[in-house]
């Protein structure tokens, strides 16, 4: 069920990506006067699709099929990507029949430069007014939540937050001599900002003020999922936000907006130390205890192989709360500031891989780990699902628009050679560039892929 529901929400996310992405090509092209024979989601062999001249057909295309003009828009068989066949370009067709013949008008070949660059350009363009447009439309219906606490609840085992030696009611003052107001920017200062570098944090513990510092590449691997952070604000509740069907806690009686007060009598203060405990359990039964309209329930619940009893939850915290709404022109100016931040910090990333200071392995994930993020971000709800796609989609983006073979990046570079150099490149050089980029990425995603079945086993 869990791989069902993987694959469902892997599809959805990689389809809105792919579709956008390939958007921008598609626009761009038509508008720059050039001619899209294919509009292809996914790779490999044609499934299904629909042209002028053919209608809606399953199965391959006749070899000397020849559009005239109007576009196969299809679906292939493999859902990990997409391409739009521009006339008079080399791609991942690597078709070149019309070498041979006179540019055309309505051929990329024909085209300035400028206009290349446009349609070159256009579908990291798309991804990111994507990532631009959901943070912004966030913004502007659910606004901004800040919790006005820096005092940590919870340090979880073997963490980061462990290893600094942060406890659970520690008041955090300062990071780098910054005041702290809120858990927002608690968090931020900690893990967004400087990547790499140490962080010195002001703490005050039964009114004594101790400076802690946190190792800069430790952080790094707690960005990157190897190690976790582990820190939880004071007054953290743990209320469910949607019991999953047939589960063992819609059996057990569970209901949306029960609180989760203790298991085995344990009192809860995390979503991850409740999930440290199940996992502790499996296959087992432990005894839960939660709230609804303040009556308390109490009752042995099964917990599945996993270590899971089937419910996603809402984190919610009892401490000051304040909601700051935006308007339109606000909401917009946010959604600008989030897709910067969280572009910068992909960035900061890729470059702490290159000074090894971040393991390509501990950080790089593939389509499992993209369906698994998608599944859990989904059952989380709808804005956190968003906001999953957003991060995507600037990381999408990014990568797209790096200056290697087979990338948009990569035929941005030919591009920009051949308006220094006056002519264009030997057909043979760039189809042999191509193959060897589309080598490349294909050993990436061998690489990644394993690494996802890894950490699946791990």
């Amino acid at each position: 069920m869990e791989f069902l529901s993987s694959l469902f929400y892997f599809i959805i996310v990689i389809g809105i990506l792919v579709f956008i992405h390939e958007l921008g090509h598609f626009l761009a092209a038509r508008l720059s006067g050039m001619r899209t024979d294919t509009f292809a989601f996914g790779m490999g062999p044609r499934l299904f699709g629909y042209n002028r001249i053919d209608g809606f057909s399953f199965g391959k295309l006749p070899e000397d099929w020849n559009g005239n003009g109007h576009c196969d828009y299809r679906v292939s068989a493999f859902p990990i990507g997409g391409y739009v066949k521009i006339a008079g370009m080399v791609d991942e067709s690597m078709d070149t029949d019309w070498v041979e013949t006179e540019p055309q008008e309505w051929e990329f070949r024909s085209k300035n430069v400028w206009q290349k660059l446009f349609v070159l350009s256009a579908g990291v363009i798309m991804n990111i007014l994507l990532a631009f447009a959901i943070y912004s439309g966030i913004s502007l219906i659910e606004g901004k939540t800040i919790l006005q606490t820096t005092t940590v609840g919870f340090v979880q085992d073997s963490s980061l937050a462990q290893m600094i030696g942060i406890q659970a009611g520690d008041k955090i003052i300062k990071i780098n001599n910054s005041s702290v107001k809120s858990w927002d920017q608690v968090l931020e200062k900690i893990a967004l900002e400087d990547l790499g570098d140490t962080r010195s944090i002001v703490i005050n513990r039964n009114n004594e003020r101790i400076k802690l510092n946190a190792d800069g590449k430790q952080l790094l691997k707690a960005m990157t999922g190897s190690m976790t952070l582990g820190l939880v604000p004071e007054n953290t509740l743990i209320v469910i936000g949607n019991v999953l069907p047939n589960s063992n806690a819609e059996k057990a009686g569970l209901l949306n907006k029960d609180t989760i007060i203790s298991v085995n009598d344990e009192e809860i203060n995390a979503f991850t130390e409740l999930t440290g405990i199940l996992k502790q359990h499996k296959n087992d039964e432990v005894k839960l205890s939660w709230k609804r309209n303040g009556q308390l329930f109490t009752k042995n619940v099964k917990v599945d192989e996993t270590g899971k009893i089937g419910f996603a939850p809402i984190i919610a915290n009892k401490s000051k709360i304040i909601n700051e709404s935006y308007g339109l022109f606000g909401s917009l100016a946010e959604g600008a500031k989030r897709t910067v931040n969280f572009g910068t910090m992909f960035i900061n990333s890729i470059k702490q891989i290159f000074k090894g200071n971040i393991s390509a392995k501990e950080s790089l994930g593939g389509p499992i780990m993209i369906a698994k993020g998608a599944r859990d971000y989904a059952q989380l709800g709808a804005e956190a699902f968003l906001n999953f796609i957003a991060m995507l989609s600037i990381t999408l983006a990014i990568i797209n628009i790096l200056p290697l073979p087979a990338l948009d990046g990569g035929h941005i570079v030919f591009i920009i050679i051949e308006a220094i150099i006056g002519k264009e490149l030997p057909l043979k050089f760039k189809i042999a560039v191509q193959n060897i980029g589309i080598f490349l990425l294909l050993a990436l995603m061998a690489y990644v892929f394993y690494n996802d079945i890894m950490r699946l086993f791990n």
